[in-house]
């Protein structure tokens, strides 16, 4: 009897199509409106080599009326809550904010987890890059929901059980609770309830400071989109960036004063100062400075109009001055290898202490005295916590069997 050939099954049930090679060539990123943690995503996705293969999604909260005071909430239950109040108080009574028309999309866990599902064979594997409180629930579930098919990756401690996501990059500080000095900062009563409650596991990435967009790419791009502006002044250009306080680094109008006084004693070694100000700086610490600098030749304050100058300022500044309250601030100038003086650092409590003692024993900072010659350069290993974290999102995928499309 002849033999029956039956006929060969369709490939898409038995292996991948031959163009699947494990290759990521796609990224999310899920952000909470914050531009501190929205950055740290956006700059490791670029580290990875993928700035234009990546969409933004965006964990949104109500606006408007009480909606500022329910912050505090978790995101499902404050949006729950805001739909109650709206439906027994009416709309009128607590308007949400006019914030136009945004295309960001809303992050939906389920909708991203079956996208990747669905285009796991077609296009990959896919990455997934979130930061903020707001974000946790979301990321985790993008993992439960769908495995297989995409990598997830949390920047900083998510206070919740680590096994939730595929890697956990975040600061060495945010284990400062689990030493020593920390433990004796906390009442024996409450140490259960203060995280992280156990050492950092295989899934867990350790750096110095922030991650940031400040790469050696972006900061030639900013020298030479700043070059007219900034190229001929006179030097050195000192560079100076005030925040604003925080619950952990709290100051005030006498900081500002002292910062004053101390710019005047530096003043004759600088070419030329820079002053700039966050979006958290109180209008009673910025008036100090402009009241004292604004008519001085030598000093040039932005005024928040026009392009920011940030980047310019981290690619021509030959110094910078900041305050201790800022991590991200921080991080990026200390990339650059460049002299970076802390003013405050003595008021900072808790694990933001620990960041700043860790700086100064590494030699990337010093405290801002007033007495310094800033004509006298000084430099060291710049903070490379970007570029070595996707080192190590490279390293988790190859576990995998993944890798980056490059």
């Amino acid at each position: 009897m002849r033999p029956i050939n039956l006929p060969e099954p369709p490939n898409h049930f038995f292996s991948l199509p031959k163009f699947f090679d494990g290759a990521v060539r796609r990224a999310v990123v899920i952000g909470n409106g914050f531009a501190g943690a929205e950055n740290q995503c956006i700059g490791l996705v670029r580290a990875l080599g993928l700035s234009n293969l990546h969409s933004l999604y965006r964990v949104t909260r109500p606006h408007g009326g009480i909606n500022r005071w329910l912050h505090w909430l978790p995101v499902s239950v404050h949006k729950m809550l805001d739909s109650v109040i709206r439906r027994l108080c009416g709309n009128s009574r607590f308007q949400a904010s006019k914030i136009g028309i945004s295309s960001v999309l809303e992050a939906d866990a389920y909708h991203i987890a079956t996208m990747a599902r669905e285009t796991f064979h077609k296009d990959g594997p896919l990455l997934v890059v979130a930061s903020g409180r707001d974000t946790i629930h979301v990321a985790s579930s993008i993992k439960r929901l769908a495995p297989e098919n995409v990598f997830v990756v949390q920047i900083q401690h998510p206070r919740v059980r680590l096994n939730r996501f595929d890697l956990v990059i975040t600061p060495r500080h945010d284990y400062y609770p689990l030493t020593l000095e920390g433990r004796r900062q906390i009442p024996w009563f409450l140490r259960k309830w203060v995280t992280p409650w156990e050492p950092p596991g295989s899934n867990v990435f350790l750096t110095v400071g922030a991650l940031h967009l400040a790469d050696s790419t972006t900061l030639r791009a900013a020298a030479s989109a700043w070059h007219d502006e900034l190229a001929a002044l006179p030097k050195p250009l000192l560079v100076v960036n005030v925040g604003g306080p925080t619950g952990n680094c709290c100051y005030g109008v006498d900081l500002a004063k002292q910062l004053v006084v101390m710019l005047q004693n530096v003043l004759w070694g600088c070419g030329t100062i820079r002053i700039s100000f966050s979006r958290r700086t109180p209008a009673k610490i910025s008036n100090i400075l402009v009241k004292e600098f604004a008519t001085n030749p030598k000093v040039h304050i932005w005024d928040g109009e026009g392009p920011n100058p940030h980047m310019g300022h981290l690619a021509w500044a030959d110094a910078f001055v900041i305050t201790a309250d800022s991590v991200s601030m921080l991080s990026e100038a200390c990339s650059t290898g460049k002299p970076v003086y802390v003013i405050g650092a003595e008021l900072c409590t808790w694990k933001f202490a620990d960041f700043q003692n860790s700086l100064q024993k590494q030699g990337v900072t010093r405290p801002f005295t007033g007495q310094e010659n800033m004509s006298e350069s000084w430099s060291y290993p710049p903070l490379n916590d970007t570029a070595e974290a996707a080192n190590q999102v490279i390293a988790a995928l190859a576990q995998r069997g993944w890798t980056i499309h490059t």
